[in-house]
């Protein structure tokens, strides 16, 4: 078997495994069974489990984020032209459907696998992907910054974590939802039109005026993080 042919089948069982059991749930022995391979295969390839989860994750968002880099440049490229909340958010969808899972799986084991990244503790995966990623989603968030209403910095990181939620909710799940569609309205609903769908609600979410009153949220100002800083677990 070549070595790129063993690292797909790798990745493909580990991709479907974590979707399915989590992060913590699924043995590197879970993966080998389902992948056929070995154990020392895995070593070789990835060297450790973190390592093994950090490749899952790149094999979408590593095309994903050159392809949303590139479009941004072409849109930085006419300043005259601020892109509106409406049109950063189809950029993500455009993205997201010309680069599709290498795996062969639909969006929605991806999304799946973004929302465990955030409600398990996986803090080396966000880091890594701070670290590997967080400049071109940064360059995306200042423009998301200049077309939302001047609302507090705080409330703009929990509004994009609502609307990262929202999308993650809807496409983990959707080809449940695809079916109940069907089933109650007697229409089949692509995934592209349930991506676009969500355009209009998403930005609604973003544009609306502010809701924060606390003085200290009011004042609050985004840190510099360093490589060293983990966030802290927040109080009751």
């Amino acid at each position: 078997m070549a070595q790129s042919e063993t690292v797909e089948r790798i990745l493909d069982a580990a991709e479907q495994l974590f979707a399915e059991k989590g992060f913590a749930e699924t043995s590197l022995r879970l993966i080998t069974s389902k992948a056929s391979v070995n154990l020392a295969a895995v070593n070789y390839h990835f060297g450790s489990k973190k390592a093994l989860i950090q490749a899952v994750f790149s094999r979408f968002l590593g095309p994903f984020c050159i392809s949303l880099d590139r479009e941004l440049e072409r849109r930085q490229a006419k300043p005259e032209n601020k892109p509106t909340l409406e049109e950063l958010l189809e950029i993500l969808v455009e993205q997201a459907m010309v680069v599709q899972p290498r795996s062969g799986n639909d969006l929605s084991i991806f999304m799946r696998l973004l929302g465990l990244a955030f409600s398990q503790s996986q803090g080396h995966l966000r880091r890594y992907l701070e670290d590997m990623y967080g400049k071109v989603f940064r360059r995306y968030m200042l423009l998301v910054n200049e077309a939302a209403p001047r609302i507090p910095p705080i409330e703009l990181f929990w509004r994009v974590h609502f609307m990262l939620g929202a999308a993650a909710f809807s496409m983990s799940g959707i080809k449940a939802l695809r079916a109940i569609a069907e089933t109650d309205f007697g229409v089949n609903t692509s995934i592209e039109q349930v991506m676009r769908l969500m355009v209009p609600f998403l930005a609604a979410g973003m544009r609306a005026e502010t809701g924060v009153t606390d003085n200290a949220m009011l004042t609050a100002q985004l840190r510099p993080r360093t490589k060293s800083s983990a966030p802290v677990p927040a109080k009751a």
